[in-house]
């Protein structure tokens, strides 16, 4: 089964532009919004502890799920992803197990689509939840 070996490292670049207002946002208190699975690996990949983000290269390897420490991310936007899959996966760092059925359930009775076919949701992480 393909969804074993997902993700697959990915190559990321975090220009110093980027990098200087992601942690200007996180200094401030601010909550940032990562667009998409591919950019919480690289924003994860590129954090240090603090929530400060380095500029530069990496590769994004390994999978984010229910025990991965987040320290940037607080509110991922992304395509709806069917539980089981490693995508649905790392939405676990952001919301319960609870959470996530009810999303889950609510999609499927509305009939939305999977991500291939444009259908979308906003999960935030609740303010003073812990950092896993």
């Amino acid at each position: 089964m393909l969804d074993l070996r997902l993700p697959f490292d990915e190559p990321y670049c975090i220009p110093q532009h980027t990098a200087s207002v992601i942690n200007d946002v996180k200094s401030k208190g601010g909550r940032l919004v990562a667009v998409g699975t591919t950019v919480v690996r690289a924003l994860e990949s590129a954090a240090n502890v603090d929530g400060s983000v380095g500029a530069g290269n990496g590769v994004a390897s390994g999978r984010i799920g229910r025990q991965t420490p987040i320290h940037v991310a607080d509110t991922i936007l992304t395509g709806v992803h069917q539980p089981g899959e490693s995508h649905f996966e790392l939405l676990e760092a952001f919301a319960s197990d609870a959470v996530l059925a009810k999303i889950s359930e609510a999609l499927s009775k509305h009939s939305y689509h999977s991500h291939e076919f444009g259908d979308s949701l906003l999960i935030e992480r609740r303010r003073g939840m812990p950092r896993r």
